[in-house]
């Protein structure tokens, strides 16, 4: 089957979770710049995110709902003094999801054990981070033909 081709930055401005993304960054972004009361508008938004995808989905471990929950949890981790560099990164990655349709917490998520049917080894996350953006979800769900032919020999 032919790979469809994407278009620069078709993404922007596409779907609800974009512009969730988009109102988290910029939240994030004016409580970084100084203005304390855009941190709790952050975590609201996303909230909002996780529960909009939680009536959605209608189940905790989907994906859509994981992601969002991971970012709450690394938002208030970053609230202690020692981890608010957690912040400055968190920021970074939301803008690469929002620019270009990269999102680096979710490549992340995807490497847990619940998420992936997989063993984990080197190319398992080498291929997971040095995939090009695509859309909807790539979780992993077959095994590298290089894993399966190494399976068989082992059977």
């Amino acid at each position: 089957m032919p790979r469809l081709r994407r278009t620069p930055f078709a993404h922007i401005g596409h779907g609800p979770k974009w512009w969730y993304w988009f109102a988290a960054g910029c939240a994030l972004g004016v409580a970084l710049a100084g203005w304390a009361p855009a941190m709790p508008l952050a975590f609201a938004v996303v909230a909002a995110q996780v529960g909009h995808f939680l009536l959605r989905e209608r189940r905790a471990a989907a994906f859509s709902v994981q992601v969002p929950l991971a970012f709450l949890v690394l938002l208030a981790l970053g609230l202690w003094g020692p981890l608010e560099v957690i912040h400055w990164l968190v920021l970074a990655g939301t803008w690469i999801r929002l620019v270009f349709d990269y999102c680096p917490l979710a490549r992340i998520m995807s490497l847990a054990p619940w998420n992936r049917e997989v063993p984990l080894s080197w190319s398992v996350v080498t291929r997971t981070f040095l995939a090009p953006p695509a859309r909807g979800q790539f979780l992993l769900r077959a095994a590298p033909a290089r894993w399966a032919a190494r399976k068989r020999s082992h059977d």
